[in-house]
């Protein structure tokens, strides 16, 4: 008996043992088969976090790209703009320089034709107060002759008595 209990229990034991071992592997196999399915969620997520952040980046890169291009054309709208308004203000300011040569030739002109008749005027002027000196001058030289003439009695009659005699 002692044999039989001995055997029983080396049977309950290898049992038990073989029941611990199915279980441990039972356990083994759910943990691997967990391990394996967090494994896969992780590289998911990570092949989704990837592709979200390549997405992220890429929308990124476009739109700063987008953003330098438009910098680009209003920068260089802005210095065609500049340029042209520049061209136009210095057509404007030529313009405006010959019509101020032109307005002072113009002027120019006026005030040497002014100053020609005036000058003109003058000498006319000077020459008619010439002759009329010149006219009083000999007048007067010609009544001091006259008196001296008469004071020496040069002449034979006064012209009073000449012209008294005549009539």
């Amino acid at each position: 008996m002692e044999f039989l209990l001995h055997s029983t229990k080396q049977e309950k034991t290898g049992q038990m043992a073989d029941t611990v071992k199915d279980k441990a592997q039972e356990i083994k196999d759910k943990a691997s088969e967990v391990a394996g399915n967090a494994r896969d969620r992780t590289l998911e997520s990570k092949d989704q976090a990837g592709s979200y952040l390549s997405d992220k980046t890429g929308a990124a890169k476009d739109k700063t790209l987008e953003t330098t291009q438009t910098v680009k054309d209003k920068t260089l709208e802005t210095a065609q703009t500049v340029k042209d308004k520049t061209l136009e203000t210095t057509q404007t300011v030529k313009d405006k320089a010959v019509e101020a040569t032109q307005a002072t030739k113009e002027k120019a002109t006026e005030m040497t034709e002014s100053a020609k008749e005036t000058a003109q005027a003058g000498k006319e002027s000077t020459g008619s107060v010439l002759q009329k000196t010149g006219e009083q001058v000999m007048s007067m030289a010609q009544g001091a002759a006259d008196a001296v003439k008469q004071t020496f009695g040069m002449t034979d009659k006064p012209e009073d008595q000449k012209k008294a005699t005549k009539s």
